[in-house]
Order: C-alpha cells, then sequence, then structure tokens
C-alpha cells in the first residue's frame, strides 16, 4: 500500500470523503484549502485523508476515510501515521484533528495515536449540518478536538 498527494489529474474520492463528512460543501471548501492524500492498494483507493493549515505552525487532519469493506486491517492508523510524518516534513509543531461524540473508534485510534483531547466544540455538528447524524446509537452533536505536538 502507498500514500500519496493527490495530483490534479485524478479524480477526488469524493465517496470517501463524504463518509467521513457528509457535507459536500464543507468537503469541497477543504479540498481548496489544503492537501488531499490517498492510500492505494493493487491501484484502488482505500483511504484518504485531508491536511489543512489552520494557524502559523498548526494544520489539521480532516476528512480521514477508509472504505468500508477495508476497515479493520490498519489503514485509519497508516493514515494518521502518515500525516502526522507530512507534517513534521513541512515543518508544523503542532497537528489537530476532530472528530464527533460519537465517533468511539476514530476517538480511540487518534489517542492510540498520540493525540490528547483539549477542548469540545459544544453542538458544532447541530449548528452546522442540517440532517442530523447517528453512530454507534448516538447523536452526533459534539466536535471533541485533539492535539499533538510534533
Amino acid at each position: 500500500m502507498i500514500i500519496r498527494k493527490l495530483e490534479e489529474r485524478d479524480n477526488i474520492p469524493m465517496d470517501l470523503l463524504l463518509l467521513a463528512d457528509p457535507s459536500k460543501s464543507i468537503v469541497e471548501e477543504y479540498i481548496t484549502k489544503g492537501e488531499c492524500f490517498i492510500a492505494e492498494s493493487e491501484k484502488q483507493v482505500v483511504g484518504v485523508y485531508v491536511l489543512l493549515p489552520t494557524r502559523p505552525k498548526t494544520v489539521e487532519i480532516v476528512n480521514v476515510a477508509v472504505a468500508e469493506k477495508h476497515h479493520g486491517k490498519g489503514i485509519g492508523k497508516f493514515l494518521i501515521t502518515d500525516a502526522i510524518d507530512v507534517a513534521k516534513t513541512k515543518d508544523y509543531k503542532t497537528i489537530e484533528i476532530g472528530t464527533g461524540n460519537s465517533s468511539i473508534g476514530q476517538l480511540a485510534l487518534y489517542q492510540k495515536c498520540g493525540f490528547r483531547i483539549i477542548g469540545i466544540d459544544y453542538d458544532f455538528f447541530i449548528k452546522h449540518y442540517e440532517e442530523e447524524i447517528f453512530e454507534n446509537g448516538i447523536r452526533c452533536r459534539d466536535m471533541i478536538r485533539l492535539s499533538k505536538d510534533l
């Protein structure tokens, strides 16, 4: 498996990006402001993430997603590790990531990768998304913010 930066000639893996964020307009904004990276296995895109500069020396990982048929294979961890490595090579000092309060698996993964919870954006998903989001039988309301020093 390889991870590489999405090139202009490549198709944007919108189906995967929408797994991580159901708002097409928000995803399109991330794509124009950040750098998109894809994980490929046997010439198939199996994962994606976007690095989005937010403040001086700080970058955020947004839209981390793995194709559903490839869940449980360690691809998510591979993507997060790659994002951390790319951020270091670009001389960022802090990398951040956010996830919904209902995203239990993602929250565990990010902490296993060294991220620490730094805050909660209360009612983030209620304010910014028209449709309700449910995961693991829990309504997604709040954005859990995590950070890692590089």
